[in-house]
């Protein structure tokens, strides 16, 4: 591999003019797609495989033109102070608001409180029911202003209203510090290379590479259903990979022409080493994301295969557009150690005249390194123990999905759920609706009375609504609502209880009940998310195993690379708990409202870190399998790796989390939740594993790290990612057989 990707590179360099072209024509063709693309509408969140998704499928069959996936909203009214809903003024101002709402172009029906039994016991709360043609994404905007319209009028006239549901569903917002995290990238890359133009690079590269993506996925979002949520995780895992991956190989590139080669032949070499770690790294990205696909969740599987399409073009860019760039630059570019006069040198990397000329000073990671290998123990432990110690909250992990319930409370929908809590119960928020099936029964009205019976004597039910059939009389729905908020484990055990009771009364009747509603398919998301999990890391992790033992051509290598994984995310799943479901920090976080964590979070987060954490045990210890393979004893090259790879991976890390945190400041909790998991979870795996933990395990390991059987190192394909195929017999000093050879002894 390394020989092809060097002429890749050193092609790219020469054809540099035609390089160019080519990726400016993609994101041209991106960005007019984007811009004539009809908007996105409505992603489907369909779940295969779960009740409430069969029960929703059966509403639309027997239940036809009841647009069972339409919008919905309740404007909910409270009387002022001493006043009640029932008082004729009151009432007037509620029914001209009804008349207004019925008038919509896309309003299929609305509830009058006063002949729904929509108004609370105490006279001083009601509510009117919305129900659209459309979903909540494809609602035009001049019908969510007249529902806003709507309630100012009656606001006007005294009343205190709010607006529930997801007919407001707003397109979510990265906020200003999305904008903050590119910054703070930028200020490490010039920290780090010393120079503007070589800083300027990876930018430039991962913008070009985010744009194509994301303009890809807008153009393709109507014809896929692709919701916003996916550009914009797209976008957080473009913007991280593309400058890290853009970072690990103009850094080789500088070190190549530290040593004296060509221009050319350095971009040859760069993108035949470090080019080399990035496709296996960004393969390992790809698998983690691609694999979502084993949980069965349409929407999932969409985000993650956006994001590996939008990764897998970082890794392009990174092999093709960055040597191009690097001929453009030419001298701008320079060498490793020589940092022009940004940073205090002189154009020509001289030390200053004032200083004394001496020897070069060990860097920060060859000091650190040489620290671990003296103490490899203390270190080990030390890390462990104090990833495990951020681990304990994750034993408290609670899962669920967000409702009006978790928005902060400056929302119209955040008020009027608490304002129906106040007036009705928790459990209003969260209705159940039951679904019966009776068209194997022979007496169809009996089983729907026998399932209202079964469900008014269980445990936690406020109410019970007598049921609703279909025209054919064989299907009806009856509506339950709980005593506690849809995301408490009580809600969940009634969900569980309905059903065993349906159970029951198929057998005595033949008539078949089903669960649904939103609460209800965000039960059976979090339990489908928690069965996929084992599987999803068992595909996950045994893929990108095999994958490393290529790599590193060693068994115990990717075995610690793996544990190590595990470490960081578990300690990331704590911090994320700590954080939104306990409240610590949540000031800062600007988290409003703490609650239980998004039941699709570990799924993504072990996926996306996963991928992620391989990144930095790639370029690292490649660098280190290098330094072994070309006759260094094993603690030194522990050493060599540091020195060559400690400040990029550094760098990179940080840029990592800079750009993550920048999504915190989203307005939508899910991609908050994610930025920060991520941020943190890169933070345990790159200081804490990949920096203290690996070269730890490998001090304490020695050859014995770079063991692997003879016969699977003759099954085995060389890849060559240390580059041996690059060396000239002059560099090699040795035979290559007799370097591989080194690592079978």
């Amino acid at each position: 591999m390394a020989t092809f990707l060097y002429k890749l590179g050193r092609l790219a360099f020469r054809r540099r003019h035609f390089v160019a072209l080519i990726w400016v024509a993609l994101l041209t063709l991106a960005g007019v797609g984007a811009a004539s693309a009809p908007p996105a509408g409505n992603s489907s969140f369909s779940i295969p495989g779960t009740e409430a998704q069969k029960a929703f499928d059966l509403l639309e069959q027997r239940f036809p033109g009841a647009s069972a996936d339409g919008a919905t909203a309740r404007v909910v009214f409270k009387a002022p102070s001493g006043e009640k809903m029932t008082d004729a003024e009151n009432k007037a101002t509620v029914q001209k608001t009804v008349d207004e709402l019925a008038d919509g172009s896309e309003v299929a029906s609305v509830a009058d409180p006063y002949t729904g039994n929509a108004v609370s016991k105490d006279g001083t709360i009601a509510y009117a029911s919305v129900k659209y043609d459309v979903s909540g994404m494809e609602l035009e905007e001049s019908t969510k202003d007249a529902l806003e319209d709507a309630a100012q009028q009656a606001r006007d006239a005294g009343l205190t209203v709010e607006v529930g549901g997801d007919a407001l569903q707003a397109v979510p917002e990265t906020g200003a510090t999305e904008v903050i995290g590119i910054a703070v990238a930028a200020v490490v890359l010039v920290i780090t290379f010393g120079s503007l133009v070589a800083a300027g690079l990876p930018l430039l590269t991962a913008l070009i590479g985010v744009g194509i993506g994301v303009s890809s996925i807008t153009a393709l979002a109507s014809a896929l259903e692709l919701g916003s949520t996916t550009s914009i995780l797209a976008m957080m895992i473009g913007l991280a990979v593309g400058i890290d991956y853009a970072l690990f190989i103009v850094s080789r590139y500088r070190a190549e022409l530290a040593e004296g080669r060509e221009r050319e032949e350095a971009a040859g070499r760069a993108v035949g080493t470090a080019g080399s770690a990035v496709v296996f790294a960004g393969l390992t990205v790809v698998i983690a994301l691609v694999g979502l696909a084993v949980v069965n969740i349409p929407m999932l599987t969409k985000m993650g295969v956006a994001a590996a399409g939008t990764v897998a073009i970082a890794v392009l860019i990174a092999l093709t557009m960055i040597p191009a760039l690097l001929g453009y630059a030419g001298r701008r570019v320079k060498p490793a150690g020589a940092k022009g006069r940004l940073l205090g040198r002189s154009r020509k990397g001289e030390p200053k005249p004032d200083r004394p000329a001496g020897p070069p000073k060990a860097n920060l990671g060859t000091r650190w390194a040489s620290f671990v290998v003296r103490r490899p123990l203390a270190v080990l432990l030390l890390g462990v123990i104090g990833l495990g110690a951020a681990a304990v909250p994750a034993a408290s992990l609670e899962l669920g999905l967000p409702d009006d319930g978790s928005q902060p409370t400056s929302t119209t929908q955040r008020r009027a759920y608490d304002l129906l809590s106040e007036g009705f119960g928790p459990g209003f928020n969260g209705p159940l609706m039951v679904v019966v099936d009776a068209k194997g029964s022979d007496a169809p009205k009996d089983a729907f009375d026998d399932v209202a019976g079964e469900i008014k004597g269980l445990d936690g039910v406020v109410a019970v609504t007598p049921p609703v059939p279909n025209k054919g009389g064989d299907t009806a729905t009856i509506t339950v609502i709980p005593d506690s908020k849809p995301s408490s484990v009580q809600t969940e055990d009634l969900v569980h209880a309905i059903r065993d009771a349906g159970g029951d009364v198929e057998a005595k009747t033949g008539a078949e009940t089903l669960v649904t509603g939103s609460t209800a398919m965000n039960i059976d998301v979090s339990e489908k998310l928690n069965d996929a999990l084992v599987p999803y890391l068992v595909l996950v992790v045994g893929l990108a195993f095999l994958l490393l033992i290529v790599v590193f051509r060693s068994i115990l290598v990717p075995l610690k690379a793996a544990l190590g994984f595990l470490l960081s995310v578990m300690a990331a799943l704590g911090a994320v708990v700590a954080v939104f479901q306990w409240g610590w920090l949540s000031g800062l976080m600007g988290v409003e409202e703490t609650g239980p964590v998004m039941s699709m979070m570990p799924i993504f987060m072990v996926g996306v870190v996963f991928g992620l954490a391989m990144d930095y045990e790639v370029f690292l210890v490649t660098r280190m399998r290098e330094a072994f393979v070309h006759g260094e004893k094993p603690h030194q090259a522990v050493v060599t790796g540091f020195k060559h790879g400690a400040r990029v991976v550094t760098a990179a890390a940080v840029i990592m989390m800079a750009v993550f945190a920048g999504f915190i400041g989203s307005s939508e909790s899910m991609v908050k939740m994610i930025g920060f998991g991520l941020a943190i979870a890169v933070f345990f795996d790159a200081f804490v594993v990949r920096m203290a933990i690996v070269p730890a395990v490998l001090a304490l390991l020695g050859k014995r790290a770079w063991w692997l059987p003879k016969w699977l190192d003759r099954a085995l394909p060389n890849v060559d990612v240390e580059g041996e195929g690059l060396r000239t017999a002059g560099e090699r000093g040795s035979d290559p057989d007799e370097d591989r050879e080194l690592v079978r002894a």
